[in-house]
């Protein structure tokens, strides 16, 4: 190409404008480029410029194809040619400001007023820059405009169409070559008089001359110089807040649920790895949720590490260690936890349920999920979110996709725009937004990490209460959050039948039953609504308790395989008797006792099914409690880690990397005389370099080395040999004006530099 190229004009710039140009193209920048050539040469592949471009907005990609049309990837050319193809409605300071961007990325290089392409652009960023198809040089000399007149509606139709882009067509009429006078058809006619270019059978092109004549004075079509608007409505900092406290509650109590149901009942890890569908519609009815809600909360516990691959010949999903540690934790840092475990999950929950290219179910925790770009949306989209004011919503989801769509629209391929909603949606489930407003603890998550955002939490949910309402409908509200001890025994006694702001609990014959079971007697549970219930204790409730305790461990269970013993005759007579019970293999042991091979649960569980209210006993003669014990599998589990985000450079690495390419110039431009190589590369290196080396530091003259660092980067350097020996070269480094030691097995090459 004419002109300056592409690594003289990097060598032209100053140090901030080349560290800028290293932290936007971070993968040319790794390893560290030896010189300005070697950065040349990695800006200019197809990869890197298409990974760059996936960072740019609409318009800025706009010019970048504009530049495209007017050949900017083959001669440098004025910015006023740039504008004009981008018509006379787009500002012409908006174009400078588009062209700063790409000269930021070195997607363009040159003057203020003169601009050059790298020459894999064309192929990185598309095939049909502005939606023209390629030229066809026959067509520069020809009269298009006349040509044009001189077709009917259907003909221009057909090009209209083309010319709005993309300008290929698939047809059956390119099979044939025909002739002006043998064409029937519109396209074949057009593809007579050459207006239309025949790429294979079934496939027409409308040549970029064609498509430029037909849209006249806007070459590049109708160009969108501004993001879309969004409409937003202002809900409140508080409301948001508060909502999201709700939301926070709600998500730590389904949590709860799942670790306790798959504490007792595991499910199996499918032999492809994932959760069944089965299993995962058993949650979800058990949590009275929506089957996406309860693959994002699986997602999350496998994610926090409390909930992980068993492993072995049966694998299963169970709780981890840490849930113990996790159940005491305060409200706000158990959210905490969720919330930024999902922030930074590298999967994707909301592609669960779906089909993937062989119509394959994709189904939760599997690895069909794994996506390592996901944080990364996932903070697009919240930080596009976070630019409002607090408390201020998008309502219309749709309408902040398409404003992010015009920011990236070469990012997130054909879940760009999903990506945004289940971004949205999940987001509400962990209460990092909340009625479509960024909350205040989800702005502290996304800006400084948990801990901040735990606290903000803290002052948004309600105090802890310490009483809760009993109804005459047997039915206990909680007025707000419970204490955690308080929760526990209303748990016990009483079933969650609907959650809230308020929680409301019923107390039935099967929960009461369950508290005795767990060892608390009547008195207990008589004592605990006394004392913590803010209204009178209705009657029926105290009936139903003194009834199910007076029934309640009238049988006594203990291990034989199992036995039954009653004081009363006539019930072990009537256990025997009862047509439910023949399952459990009962034989009379004595009058008032019974055996079985079966173990004790089972045989309550039958006598339970049957009407009977046993109760079980220990050696003592105590009631025990029979309910499983929480199975825990370890942390260190084959849980499904969280892969962090890339971390950009620093600026003090970026200025270590700009000094070694500044390095490497002034090393490359160095003249140099007949260079000595070590063989291979490392390793000792031969006599011959040690003399050269030796013989410079005695004669005061300067050697131009190459060097392989420990990571396996190149560089060169100029250095004056003050001593060499004991497998060292210490000497002055001209490229860093400091005296520094190089060991001699890393130096490839040597030259005397020339004087």
């Amino acid at each position: 190409m004419p002109g300056t190229s592409l690594a003289d004009w990097l060598r032209a710039q100053d140090d901030t404008a080349l560290a800028a140009i290293l932290r936007a193209r971070a993968d040319a920048a790794t390893p560290p480029p030896a010189d300005s050539a070697v950065l040349a040469t990695r800006l200019d592949t197809r990869a890197s410029i298409a990974r760059a471009a996936e960072a740019l907005d609409t318009f800025t990609l706009t010019v970048l194809e504009a530049l495209l049309v007017v050949d900017a990837d083959q001669a440098p050319v004025p910015v006023a040619a740039v504008a004009a193809a981008l018509g006379p409605d787009v500002p012409v300071e908006r174009v400078r400001q588009a062209l700063r961007v790409l000269r930021q990325r070195a997607l363009v290089w040159g003057p203020d007023e003169e601009v050059a392409l790298p020459s894999a652009a064309r192929e990185a960023v598309t095939a049909f820059p502005g939606g023209l198809g390629r030229s066809v040089p026959g067509l520069a000399e020809v009269d298009l405009p006349a040509r044009l007149a001189e077709l009917d509606e259907p003909e221009l139709a057909v090009l209209r169409r083309l010319a709005a882009g993309p300008p290929i067509g698939q047809t059956r009429e390119a099979a044939q070559v025909l002739t002006l006078e043998q064409a029937r058809t519109p396209v074949q006619r057009l593809l007579a008089r050459g207006l239309l270019v025949r790429r294979n059978t079934d496939t027409v092109e409308l040549p970029r001359e064609v498509g430029l004549a037909l849209r006249g004075d806007r070459p590049m079509g109708t160009v969108e110089v501004d993001e879309p608007a969004m409409t937003t409505s202002s809900p409140g900092v508080s409301t948001v807040d508060k909502t999201a406290a709700g939301a926070a509650l709600e998500l730590l109590r389904h949590m709860d649920l799942l670790l306790a149901l798959w504490s007792e009942e595991p499910p199996a890890v499918l032999r492809s790895g994932g959760l069944g569908v089965r299993e995962l519609r058993r949650l979800a009815r058990e949590l009275d949720m929506a089957e996406r809600d309860a693959s994002l909360l699986a997602e999350l516990a496998v994610g926090a590490g409390l909930i992980a691959d068993s492993g072995g010949t049966e694998p299963q999903w169970l709780p981890t260690t840490r849930v113990d540690g996790w159940e005491v934790a305060p409200p706000e840092h158990r959210w905490a936890t969720l919330a930024s475990t999902w922030l930074d999950l590298p999967r994707l929950p909301g592609l669960a349920g779906h089909r993937d290219d062989r119509d394959r179910l994709l189904g939760p925790l599997s690895e069909d999920l794994r996506r390592p770009v996901a944080p990364r949306e996932r903070r697009r989209v919240l930080a596009a979110l976070a630019e409002l004011p607090e408390g201020t919503a998008v309502p219309e989801v749709d309408e902040l996709a398409e404003v992010l769509a015009w920011r990236a629209p070469r990012r997130g391929g054909r879940l760009r725009d999903d990506l945004v909603r289940w971004t949205v949606r999940e987001a509400t489930s962990v209460a990092v937004v909340a009625l479509a407003a960024l909350s205040t603890a989800g702005r502290e998550l996304l800006a400084n990490g948990p801990a901040e955002a735990a606290a903000r939490l803290a002052e948004a949910l309600p105090a802890p209460v310490d009483h809760v309402l009993v109804q005459a409908d047997l039915t206990v509200v909680a007025p707000g959050p419970l204490e955690p001890e308080l929760a526990a025994e209303i748990g016990l006694v009483a079933d969650v039948e609907s959650a809230g702001g308020a929680t409301v609990y019923r107390v039935s014959e099967a929960s009461v039953r369950r508290a005795l079971d767990a060892g608390r007697t009547a008195v207990e549970l008589h004592e605990l609504f006394r004392t913590r219930s803010r209204t009178p204790i209705p009657q029926s409730l105290t009936y139903l308790v003194d009834d199910v305790a007076r029934r309640h461990g009238r049988l006594r269970g203990g291990a034989a395989g199992s036995f039954l013993r009653c004081d009363d005759e006539v019930l072990i007579a009537e256990v025997l008797a009862h047509p439910q019970v023949g399952d459990l293999e009962l034989r009379r042991l004595a009058p008032t006792v019974l055996v079985s091979p079966l173990p004790l649960a089972e045989v309550l569980d039958g006598l339970r099914a049957a009407g009977f209210a046993p109760a079980a006993e220990g050696p003592d003669g105590r009631l025990v409690d029979l309910r499983p014990e929480a199975r825990r599998v370890s942390a260190g589990g084959r849980a499904v880690r969280r892969a962090a985000l890339p971390t950009p450079p620093s600026d003090e690495r970026l200025a270590e990397m700009v000094r070694q390419l500044r390095a490497g110039d002034r090393a490359a431009a160095t003249p140099r005389g007949a260079v000595v190589t070590t063989p291979g590369g490392l390793g000792a290196g031969p006599s011959a370099t040690l003399e050269l080396l030796q013989r410079a530091a005695k004669d005061g003259r300067s050697v131009w080395v190459g060097l392989v660092d420990a990571h396996g980067v190149a560089s060169q350097r100029v250095v004056e040999p003050i001593n060499v020996g004991a497998g060292v070269l210490e000497g002055y480094d001209h490229s860093y004006g400091e005296v520094r030691r190089y060991p001699l097995h890393r130096i490839t090459s040597a030259a005397l530099v020339e004087t």
